[in-house]
């Protein structure tokens, strides 16, 4: 079975990094563009991994994770916290707060899926041509 990974971000430009990071994969992404929208998102796809901002209108990284982490059906999906230099005093608390792992921004493409691969294989999708 394909991977699905949900990226959250508000950040259009992030989502296409990270699109295009993930696009030689055989994975599914879903995208949502703050922690709200990724509550309903995983209502309709469980994803087997979730990229999180911490900094997002409506509904931040922190709250979507804590509120993420009081539901048992979906307290166990690895969560990758991507977060900016400015979010340092919080860095150290990510994990107590559930979440798995971090990567601050700007990372490059190479480091984020090292990272997604600790904790989910990736495939290099089929040839097309092939």
């Amino acid at each position: 079975m394909r991977p699905h990974i949900l990226a959250v971000d508000d950040s259009k430009v992030l989502r296409k990094v990270i699109t295009g990071a993930l696009a030689p994969f055989d994975c599914d992404l879903t995208e949502a563009t703050n922690g709200f929208n990724a509550l309903f998102a995983i209502e309709r796809v469980r994803p087997d991994l979730i990229l999180l901002d911490v900094a997002m209108p409506v509904m931040d990284g922190v709250d979507f994770l804590e509120r993420m982490k009081s539901v048992p059906e979906i307290r166990d999906i690895p969560v990758i916290m991507m977060t900016s230099p400015t979010d340092h005093p919080l860095i150290p608390k990510l994990p107590a707060l559930g979440a798995a792992a971090h990567v601050v921004k700007p990372f490059k493409p190479e480091a984020l899926l090292a990272l997604i691969q600790r904790f989910i294989p990736l495939k290099p999708a089929a040839d097309a041509n092939g």
